[in-house]
């Protein structure tokens, strides 16, 4: 796909990802229009407002006859809107089902074939992962949460369509214009600052991890190359950052060395995922993640002078 310019449609548009990825696209000089019900009062994409290929919908993307008519203008579909991340699922299962699920098989069902999809699916659907043994593309998905359940079976519904690319994304981390503090990474490092000290549970488990920007870069890529890269899954992640939680804290350390870290015998994590990642199958397309960890956290400290905690969540 990468010959013409093209019309996106991007559900979430708003959110913490397609804030940085949809001035990528404008970038690119596709035509964006983006759609988000801005739930959480963001001013995400005030400064691309003055681009002319973007249009701006400020709705539901569960709006059937809304959804019928931003598709037929559309080359490509992006669905970003979820509500992300396990404790908001657990906390309105049926809102989660009719976003997260729901509303992108009608997205799957109103397009037409010529229509092309590159979803975000979520590393976290391999769930507890064998030791020292990297999950693949081919490694059975497990999720233990609903939030991995339900994008599990949208990711089997998209690439049984034939027609679509998902993207196992690695948890995402660095500055956006719709900030979130709640990932584990951005969450570490603003303790580091704030707290000066974190008590761990369960501090060995592991995850990967990549960068906001390199989350976007991906969906670039993967609209580039969407002959080549299509009815495939991808993880999207930093390959050298599969880290435990005990490790991530030595890295923040380096930058933040009043940062104190204590592990508890006592309790658990109520998230219980740990895994480590092979980003193999995507890198042989040509792409690769840029941007390390240690430079997301001084991005992060600088920015944490900036937002406070109570500015930005999901939940």
């Amino acid at each position: 796909m990468a010959e013409r310019h093209h019309t996106i449609l991007v559900t979430g548009a708003a959110g913490y990802v397609g804030a940085v990825l949809v001035p990528a696209l404008l970038r690119q000089n596709h035509s964006v229009i983006a759609l988000d019900n801005f739930m959480y009062g963001q001013t995400a994409l005030l400064d691309c407002c003055h681009d002319p290929n973007l249009r701006v919908i400020r709705a539901d993307a569960r709006d059937t006859s809304l959804i019928r008519e931003c598709l037929r203008e559309a080359d490509a579909i992006i669905p970003l809107a979820c509500l992300v991340g396990a404790p908001l699922c657990e906390q309105r299962p049926l809102e989660a089902r009719s976003i997260n699920y729901d509303a992108v098989k009608m997205l799957l069902e109103l397009s037409s074939a010529d229509q092309a999809i590159i979803f975000p699916t979520t590393n976290s659907g391999y769930g507890i992962g064998e030791k020292d043994i990297h999950c693949t593309e081919e490694t059975p998905l497990r999720p233990i949460s609903l939030y991995g359940k339900l994008k599990a079976d949208m990711e089997k519904e998209l690439l049984d369509s034939g027609r679509a690319i998902t993207l196992r994304l690695a948890t995402a981390f660095g500055i956006s214009p719709r900030m979130r503090l709640d990932l584990l990474v951005n969450d570490f490092t603003y303790r580091a600052i704030n707290d000066r000290f974190i008590v761990l549970f369960e501090a060995h488990y592991k995850r990967n991890f990549i960068h906001v920007r390199d989350v976007a870069r991906a969906f670039v890529h993967a609209l580039d190359h969407f002959d080549d890269m299509r009815n495939e899954a991808y993880n999207v992640g930093l390959s050298d950052a599969n880290l435990s939680k005990r490790e991530l804290c030595e890295e923040i350390r380096k930058q933040v060395p009043e940062f104190h870290v204590a592990e508890s015998e006592i309790g658990e994590d109520p998230d219980k995922r740990n895994y480590i990642i092979s980003n193999e199958k995507i890198e042989q397309t040509g792409y690769r993640a840029e941007i390390s960890l240690a430079e997301g956290i001084t991005e992060l400290i600088k920015g944490y002078r900036i937002v406070r905690r109570n500015q930005f969540s999901n939940l």
